[in-house]
């Protein structure tokens, strides 16, 4: 079953992130090779959940919206198979900065 991103609404402080790829040449022009990449941890976000709730019973605001693009944290998120591609759905609180 093919998922599209339409489909995916992120539950509570989630947010549905694709991430960029990056520049797949060094400054000088060397080609790098799938193995060498890093990891994106630039994104933009896709969808965003309504909030959740913290430790205290607040409810969280959701800070980030649909087309912005984000840095994330490298290790966090969970993979999500969109059509051919791998995207991810992280907390909130695993956003480090919108882009600008």
């Amino acid at each position: 079953m093919s998922i599209n991103a339409k489909s995916i609404k992120p539950l509570f402080d989630y947010v549905l992130v694709k991430p960029l790829e990056e520049e797949t040449k060094t400054p000088s022009g060397i080609v790098l090779p799938e193995t060498a990449k890093e990891k994106p941890q630039i994104g933009q976000i896709m969808a965003v959940g309504l909030g959740g709730v913290d430790n205290e019973g607040k409810k969280t605001v959701i800070m980030v919206k649909v087309g912005q693009k984000v840095m994330y944290k490298k290790w966090g998120g969970n993979e999500v198979k969109v059509g051919n591609e791998e995207w991810l759905l992280v907390e909130q609180k695993d956003i480090l900065a919108v882009v600008e």
